[in-house]
């Protein structure tokens, strides 16, 4: 069976442009206006990431760390994760949802658990950042057992050998870490540096899609263009930020926005 996730990107190959991928924090602001963006964004996105709030973040620059803040405020559990994928998976906007987080919340609400209620509510992918390779593999192989997608993290410190390995035991999608930085840093690498490697790493197997995230933004957007996907996370969650400072909408800003983002790469 083709998962959702596949499907996605074979569209976009038809359509000869890179699947957009969205990443916003669940339960920001509220629980409820959580649901009504992604719902917004679904509009232009191909992808929706949606990260679980965490205190202790390893990757996440100020942008997204302030989204988490502002959803753990507001008291966003694990299950209103849960419930907002659900709503949104049962809406007409429904995209693949791919839940992005931590080991340590899925195994304080266990593995087995965990990937039973994933299927049962329509996610599709899991990206879990502390957990690499080769320490995910039993758990990458529960994911495939239910039907989900567990996206393996390469980033520009990883050498060929590494990579050749974990490219063979990827799923459906592979993110590719544009530079080493947190995330929401401004773009430290050259756009035509960042594209060579990432066709040295597909070329190891051109069959496998790969997206590229970190730095990317409505002015940086245009010059990745080429690859597989896309993912832009901290500028959203930053115009999170900027409209509920501005006492704007929320919904219909990031709605513009990922408009412009998808007419950057069309």
């Amino acid at each position: 069976m083709t998962s959702k996730i596949r499907e996605a990107f074979l569209k976009c190959q038809k359509e000869q442009r890179p699947a957009l991928l969205t990443y916003t924090v669940a339960g920001d602001s509220t629980k409820k206006q959580s649901l009504e963006i992604i719902k917004s964004i679904a509009e232009h996105a191909d992808i929706i990431e949606l990260g679980f709030p965490h205190n202790t973040p390893i990757a996440d620059g100020a942008q997204i760390q302030e989204s988490s803040h502002r959803a753990l405020k507001n008291g966003i559990k694990l299950l209103d994760v849960f419930h907002i994928v659900k709503k949104f998976k049962q809406s007409k906007y429904s995209r693949p949802v791919i839940l992005m987080g931590y080991f340590n919340l899925i195994l304080q609400y266990g593995p087995l658990a965990f990937l039973k209620q994933c299927k049962k509510i329509g996610v599709d992918g899991l990206i879990v950042v502390d957990l690499p390779y080769p320490e995910n593999k039993f758990f990458a192989n529960q994911c495939k057992q239910h039907d989900l997608t567990f996206v393996q993290l390469l980033s520009p410190t990883t050498t060929k050998e590494r990579m050749k390995k974990i490219i063979k035991d990827s799923h459906d999608m592979i993110y590719y870490i544009s530079m080493l930085s947190t995330t929401g840093g401004k773009l430290k690498v050259l756009p035509k540096k960042i594209l060579t490697n990432y066709n040295q790493i597909k070329k190891i197997d051109p069959k496998k899609n790969l997206v590229i995230g970190f730095g990317i933004t409505i002015k940086t957007i245009a010059t990745l263009k080429k690859a597989d996907g896309l993912v832009v996370g901290s500028q959203l969650c930053k115009e999170i930020t900027r409209s509920l400072q501005s006492r704007q909408n929320p919904v219909t800003n990031l709605h513009r926005m990922v408009l412009k983002l998808k007419k950057e790469i069309i």
